[in-house]
């Protein structure tokens, strides 16, 4: 017997299965995951968290997406480019984030790819952009884990330097972001992603 694809909430009405797992999950699948934003700094925060939570469940970094914050500035990609040995000395010592040396050294070497590719195409919402889902030829929610998008889009940041951005860690970066919408048919939050994205406007590159 198949098991269904949604559960019922605290208000009873149908969500996603995996919002049952936690209850820190039922807010944030509500109220972010799936729909789309076009902000620099949310889209780089992102695309951070979704690096350090390689290896570990999303529930670990949400509890600590504060304490994420304000170690790395708000996520300020700008400010973060200019962190030196003695900042990831101050961040391996934060016992409110994931004290990973490797992670924490990537996501400060992105923040200067960030710099770069802003001032190339205007905004990092405009690159990512680029990468949207094919909704008509996209695979049903929540059946795979990557996606040719998100192959090409980690390949591209690869190619420009990026590190700890695997297809897998990008496809969940666009699940979250509204590149893709996820939520299965049934959840009381699909159809609201789906009107939010008509009424996006995808950020325009950089005409220079």
């Amino acid at each position: 017997m198949t098991e269904p694809q949604t559960v019922h909430g605290t208000d009873g009405q149908p969500r996603c299965r995996w919002c049952a797992a936690t209850p820190e999950y039922e807010a944030y699948h509500d109220h972010e995951w799936g729909f789309p934003v076009g902000d620099d700094i949310r889209l780089f925060e992102k695309l951070c968290l979704e690096s350090f939570q390689s290896g570990l469940s999303w529930r670990t970094i949400l509890v600590k997406r504060e304490n994420f914050r304000k170690a790395f500035d708000g996520f300020d990609f700008h400010r973060m480019a200019t962190y030196g040995e003695p900042q990831v000395t101050r961040l391996l010592l934060d016992e409110g984030i994931v004290r990973h040396r490797g992670k924490i050294e990537a996501v400060i070497h992105n923040a200067a790819r960030a710099v770069s590719l802003q001032a190339e195409c205007g905004s990092l919402a405009a690159y990512f952009w680029r990468f949207e889902a094919d909704r008509a030829q996209a695979a049903l929610p929540q059946t795979v884990t990557t996606s040719p998008e998100a192959v090409a889009l980690a390949k591209d940041l690869k190619k420009r330097g990026w590190k700890f951005v695997g297809p897998t860690t990008v496809y969940a970066f666009m699940q979250a972001m509204g590149l893709v919408n996820d939520h299965v048919p049934g959840c009381i939050v699909a159809g609201r992603v789906d009107q939010a994205r008509a009424m996006f406007r995808v950020p325009a590159s950089d005409p220079r």
